[in-house]
């Protein structure tokens, strides 16, 4: 077990550093330039050339990459050049000139949005996606069954985006029934809080609920059928046990792969839903940041979202032995 995980930890590190420099090529490679955006209105070449000496753009690539790095261990000085210096103290991901303020900064004021965002469409979309999936596995072939996998097409077909207008539109703009969203705390406020999150949460999980309803259904089945199930059957052990301690956590596996995976890469279903309810975090400060070519907000992005699905491989693999003793880490 302890090689497993040292080999496990050693494979991200190198994920990690490959990812480190696909991403800082990728966009420093893009046409768009960085200078420009502390150019200020009147951007002459004379100026534009003195901004990308100062922001260190004219250096070779191998260079700005291992200044990079090296901010984000040692911390990094901007426009040394310049009478007040900007300083960035480590892990230093980088500085937006379009925003004024630490790339690391940023992200720290949007994160617990989508942080919150996040845990509670995942807690909506595990307990309602895996509780209608064992209800429609025991009632297989019968009416609910029927009406649960027509409820997943369902939710298959529409886009978010559309859910999240249509719910928009009726439930804040026609029939009133909410406010309209200003995101506040949790602990600031609870009571506005679930008021502006709860269409989020609807809008980011109800794909995720048709797909976890299928595949709970399937996993259910696969191993309802399996030996050990018949024979925990043939010995009189109540059928809530037979589910529970049996088939639902042999098959809890790839259910735990999807889970780990989808809530580390929720950034697209983020920036959707952010969007539309206008808050404040990681997907609504990624489009601004594309809108406005700012690079080095988009690199910083980048790495964190892609670093968080490379750790959550890493605690889903763990987890196997955990969930399934079958599974043996070696």
């Amino acid at each position: 077990m302890l090689a497993y995980i040292i080999r496990r930890v050693l494979l991200m590190i190198t994920l990690l550093f490959l990812l480190s420099v696909s991403v800082f090529v990728l966009f420093q490679a893009l046409p768009s330039d960085p200078a420009r955006l502390s150019c200020g209105k009147i951007c002459t070449p004379a100026i534009l050339a003195g901004n990308r000496h100062r922001l260190g753009y004219d250096r070779p690539l191998l260079e700005q990459y291992t200044t990079f790095v090296g901010g984000i261990f040692n911390g990094r000085t901007f426009s040394q050049d310049s009478p007040q210096p900007i300083v960035c103290e480590a892990p230093c991901l980088g500085y937006s000139y379009a925003r004024h303020a630490q790339v690391l900064d940023l992200i720290g004021k949007a994160a617990p949005v989508t942080f919150w965002l996040a845990i509670g469409a995942f807690v909506l979309w595990i307990s309602v996606g895996v509780s209608m999936g064992i209800v429609a596995a025991l009632k297989r072939g019968r009416w609910p069954d029927r009406v649960i996998m027509g409820a997943a097409l369902i939710g298959y077909s529409f886009p978010s985006f559309f859910i999240g207008l249509v719910l928009l539109f009726f439930v804040i703009i026609q029939w009133k029934l909410l406010p309209i969203p200003s995101y506040v705390g949790p602990f600031d406020n609870p009571v506005k809080f679930l008021q502006t999150m709860i269409l989020p949460w609807i809008v980011l999980a109800i794909l995720y609920i048709a797909f976890y309803m299928r595949l709970t259904r399937n996993q259910v089945l696969e191993v309802l059928n399996d030996d050990y199930v018949r024979t925990a059957r043939a010995k009189g052990l109540p059928e809530r046990t037979i589910v529970v301690k049996h088939a639902l956590r042999a098959g809890l596996t790839p259910i735990v792969t999807a889970a780990g995976l989808d809530l580390a890469g929720l950034m697209g279903g983020a920036i959707i839903s952010e969007n539309i309810f206008g808050l404040p975090g990681l997907g609504s400060l990624a489009v601004r940041s594309v809108v406005d070519s700012d690079l080095p907000m988009i690199t910083g992005l980048t790495l964190l979202v892609a670093s968080l699905i490379i750790f959550a491989n890493l605690v889903v693999d763990l987890l196997y032995a955990v969930i399934d003793p079958r599974v043996r880490l070696t």
